[in-house]
């Protein structure tokens, strides 16, 4: 059986990774599927050599505002369809989302919204949730396999970030987020990662005010889910820390 390999990157702009050895790491990677996110780019801003990477096909979904958000997949296997959102304009606006159709499963790929900035990013944050939520459980009710990467911009559980007690009421760790990673796992989810690994330190994003990536005080943010009936079907999850240019670390799975 062949096996797939899917990695998924927030590289904090695109043009700003492309100068610091993205190409090559890339090209040495060479996965199967790569879902980027905060790609901080239109289309149209991209350099040729980033929209046509050899051997890949290549999506793109940019926020109406530039230099915001923004989220890419690159594919050896063409879907048999990619989507640009949920149908709903105040999140597909902001270029947060692609979801990409094979014949196996469907991918999502998404850069779900901060919430720190004020109270109404929180609610918009927490309105995302919902609406994906509702979005994933209607694909997953009609019997396909859903794969779901990207910054999701919370940690789970207290083992997800190295000082939990410090970040009760930052968003990113606040109970009502946490609650709905809880509810979402409750629906049929499973966070891949932890089927194999239930270590603490394990992170894949760092602030950089404050050089936390040397000490290794970071969250785990970035995740691989995939629905229950694909559990047999997962071989590996895995982060990958030692990748530099961005606040964020790579992360992938291995999928028959």
């Amino acid at each position: 059986m062949n096996k797939i390999r899917i990695l998924s990157w927030n590289v904090n702009g695109l043009r700003a990774v492309l100068k610091k050895g993205f190409l090559e790491w890339f090209t040495k990677e060479q996965p199967d599927i790569l879902c980027l996110q905060e790609t901080k780019a239109q289309e149209d801003q991209l350099p040729d050599e980033i929209k046509n990477v050899d051997g890949y096909h290549s999506y793109f979904s940019s926020a109406v505002k530039k230099g915001y958000s923004g989220v890419a997949i690159y594919t050896k296997e063409k879907p048999k369809n990619v989507k640009k959102g949920f149908g709903i304009e105040r999140f597909d606006s902001e270029g947060r989302i692609l979801i990409a159709e094979y014949k196996n499963f469907v991918l999502f790929n998404i850069y779900y919204p901060n919430g720190k900035a004020r109270e109404e990013r929180l609610k918009y944050k927490m309105d995302f949730y919902d609406a994906f939520l509702d979005y994933v459980n209607k694909l997953k009710k009609k019997g396909k396999n859903i794969i779901i990467c990207g910054d999701v911009n919370t940690a789970h559980k207290e083992i997800d970030l190295a000082r939990p007690k410090e970040n009760e009421k930052i968003s990113g760790f606040l109970p009502e987020e946490r609650a709905w990673m809880d509810k979402f796992i409750a629906h049929g989810y499973l966070d891949t990662f932890r089927m194999f690994n239930q270590e603490p330190n394990n992170y894949t994003w760092w602030d950089q005010l404050t050089r936390a990536r040397e000490r290794n005080v970071g969250w785990r943010i970035d995740y691989f889910f995939i629905n229950e009936k694909m559990k047999n079907k997962i071989k590996d999850a895995f982060i990958m820390p030692e990748v530099m240019g961005s606040d964020h670390c790579p992360i992938g799975i291995e999928i028959v």
